[in-house]
């Protein structure tokens, strides 16, 4: 694995290159623009480029005027107040009317840190995934960050990246192509799967190391793309594999866990894992020390990639 970089810091890089390459590329922030990264873009495009202070819902509502005008609108805060406090307008103004708008929600999950429950999104893969019209990807690197974004400006309608604070292992190299809604084999196995997304593919990468020392064969599954999923590679990794791990820094409702359930429920049934976060909030710690408490580690993904094909028939 490479050196550690944040997704937010590859979101901000990849919004000011293709701000020099398209002119109807626009931005807007919710006054966090150092913070999600967007500050760049502002400072060499300050025609396109709008501070609209705390006010979120406004933010979107905005966005949805320009993409109705013909831009392409970026819109950037935390992923706890893009997808919570604006959530009227991103169903309404941008979902329901399939605006061409952009979120860039920066800060998710537990990795956010001392900051604490009110500020640690653990929901919103969940909240983003139920509405029509809305694509869905969450990066596990700085090379994937930059092709989602690339990808979400050349698709027609909204899409909503998910994008954390602290650094990631840099998987990937730049011959790297992003294909919206294709998973990535990034190992090959057959005793098991593991399918995970945003920082916890670093992490299975990790448990299968140690896993193969242990002779377990796994395979894993990068699912960049949550909305839409991969359902073929879902299915073909549990006729396969025999047995599936989900792996997410989100709850293991309604997100990641929950969209391969529904698959393989109604597709081909094998034993299933979920490691994410339980049902409850947040609270305030080091990254590394709520990852541990929450159990999302290679070692408790390698303890439940063994607990499932203990109950393979």
């Amino acid at each position: 694995m490479g050196k550690k970089i944040a997704t937010r810091e590859a979101y901000g890089e990849a919004l000011l290159q293709l701000g020099r390459e398209n002119p109807d590329v626009v931005v807007l922030d919710a006054d966090l623009a150092k913070s999600t990264k967007t500050f760049d873009f502002g400072k060499n495009f300050p025609e396109r480029f709008f501070d609209m202070g705390v006010a979120e819902q406004n933010m979107i509502g905005t966005a949805a005027g320009l993409a109705a005008a013909g831009k392409i609108p970026f819109c950037s805060s935390f992923a706890i107040f893009a997808s919570g406090r604006a959530f009227e307008q991103v169903r309404n103004s941008v979902a329901y009317s399939a605006l061409n708008v952009k979120i860039g929600a920066s800060h998710a999950g537990i990795t956010v840190g001392e900051d604490g429950g009110s500020h640690q999104s653990v929901e919103d893969i969940a909240i983003m995934r139920a509405l029509p019209n809305m694509t869905v990807f969450v990066p596990a690197d700085a090379v994937e960050t930059a092709g989602a974004v690339r990808a979400a400006a050349a698709i027609n309608g909204p899409v909503y990246i998910r994008l954390g604070r602290s650094g990631v292992p840099v998987l990937h190299d730049e011959s790297f192509k992003f294909n919206p809604g294709k998973a990535v084999v990034l190992r090959e196995g057959t005793d098991a799967t593991v399918i995970a997304t945003g920082i916890m593919v670093a992490a299975a990468l990790e448990a299968a190391e140690h896993l193969e020392k242990k002779g377990i064969k796994i395979r894993i599954l990068d699912m960049h793309t949550i909305k839409p999923l991969d359902v073929e590679a879902v299915i073909k990794a549990a006729r396969e594999t025999g047995a599936l791990v989900t792996a997410e820094e989100h709850s293991i409702i309604g997100g990641l866990g929950g969209a391969v359930a529904e698959v393989i429920v109604e597709n081909y049934p094998v034993p299933l894992k979920r490691v994410g976060i339980p049902d409850r909030f947040g609270e305030s710690g080091s990254p590394a020390e709520l990852l541990e408490k929450y159990g999302l580690t290679p070692g408790f993904i390698a303890a439940a990639v063994e607990e499932v094909i203990a109950r393979k028939v």
